[in-house]
């Protein structure tokens, strides 16, 4: 059941869910849910961090399926200015 209702949060927590929101491709109400729920589920169920390696040893986070490019990069900071 979807509820609509009005929430103070802090300014760093709301842009961080609204960059994630962007970044997901689903709106702000979705992403709150969403990372409310990753926390729940990560405070019952704690699993240690573990990092893959590069072959030259640098460590790497696991592919989540997207890719983010220059270009991405350079649009996303031409919008900060």
């Amino acid at each position: 059941m979807d509820m609509r209702t009005n929430v103070n949060i802090a300014d760093d927590a709301r842009e961080f869910a609204e960059y994630f929101a962007h970044a997901n491709g689903i709106t702000l109400g979705e992403a709150i849910t969403s990372l409310i729920r990753r926390g729940r589920d990560a405070a019952e169920n704690p699993e240690p961090a573990s990092f893959k390696r590069s072959a030259s040893g640098f460590p790497v986070f696991e592919s989540r399926g997207r890719v983010i490019t220059t270009q991405m990069v350079m649009d996303a900071l031409a919008e900060e200015d």
